[in-house]
């Protein structure tokens, strides 16, 4: 069977890539941000192809993720998640899996060439997102997907973005990066509430089996609100220019988003069939806000 580019591209879930984009384009506005305060030296190539990078890392973490869910029948006709083109025979899995490690290799290959032109922090931040990346998987089956879905991206691409762009380890990117952070949580955390049902079927434990359905829905409308919160209290904190608040207009979008998940049943997972995509979206549009205000704060 010959298969399509616009195969190929589904295969890697590009609407998902403002999980790994976003918080590297929040990173590098902040550092413009900064540098109109304290003149420090801002490297905006580097910050370009860490953004490209994290993408690349996240694509081959989606393809790698969807060739174990489906060996392991995690995925199977009758479930919502992935691409749905191994269960619908589109592609063979080890096309998918030697495309997920192509991927891997390539974004590796940028993170080693970073490294040769900044320092030994990177290091680190590298090896636990390539780990991650293969490894997601297993992290996701007895519950810590959400946990290293945080720490990757609500923390390790805004700290690693930023640090290439200036060769300075900035704690508070990791304060900068949390409201994105929980958002991006939301994702999978919707994608794992809506499979709770098929999830049992395949001897898994994810984060969102464990709590139950009810918890599920609470923790969905903690991260959310807990995005604004965070932006208003770097407010406060002068660490942020008040124009950030611009972040708010999305509100209106989180409240529908979280009515929908609200609607949720362990028997009708199609009511929220396709809300992982429009977390993503609020996502966007949050991060989108936040770096356009911090690039508008630094002209002033």
């Amino acid at each position: 069977m010959t298969v399509s580019i616009k195969n190929w591209l589904i295969a890697t879930r590009p609407w998902s890539f403002p999980a790994s984009s976003m918080p590297a384009l929040v990173a590098i506005s902040y550092a413009y941000f900064l540098q109109s305060e304290t003149a420090i030296e801002v490297n905006w190539l580097f910050g370009i192809l860490a953004m490209v990078g994290a993408v690349i890392f996240q694509a081959s973490g989606n393809l790698i993720g969807d060739y174990f869910d489906y060996k392991y029948r995690v995925d199977r006709k009758e479930s919502f998640g992935s691409s749905r083109l191994l269960v619908d025979e589109v592609f063979s899995p080890r096309k998918i899996f030697v495309f997920g490690i192509v991927l891997l290799i390539i974004g590796s290959f940028i993170g080693l060439f970073l490294l040769s032109k900044t320092g030994l922090p990177l290091l680190w931040i590298g090896l636990i997102g390539v780990l991650s990346t293969y490894f997601y998987y297993k992290l996701k089956y007895i519950a810590l997907g959400d946990a290293i879905i945080f720490v990757i991206y609500g923390q390790l691409i805004g700290l690693g973005t930023f640090f290439v762009m200036t060769n300075r380890v900035d704690y508070s990117v990791l304060l900068l990066s949390a409201p994105v952070g929980f958002l991006v949580v939301n994702i999978l955390h919707a994608n794992n509430t809506r499979d709770i049902k098929h999830d049992g079927m395949a001897n898994i434990k994810t984060q969102a089996m464990v709590i139950g359905l009810k918890a599920s829905k609470m923790q969905y409308s903690i991260l959310g609100f807990a995005a604004y919160v965070g932006v208003i209290f770097m407010v406060t904190l002068s660490m942020l220019h008040p124009i950030s608040l611009i972040v708010l207009l999305t509100l209106p979008l989180f409240l529908k988003n979280n009515k929908q998940m609200q609607t949720a049943t362990i028997d009708t997972p199609e009511n929220i069939k396709e809300l992982d995509g429009e977390s993503a979206k609020l996502v966007m549009v949050f991060s989108v806000l936040l770096a356009v205000s911090n690039f508008l704060a630094g002209l002033f």
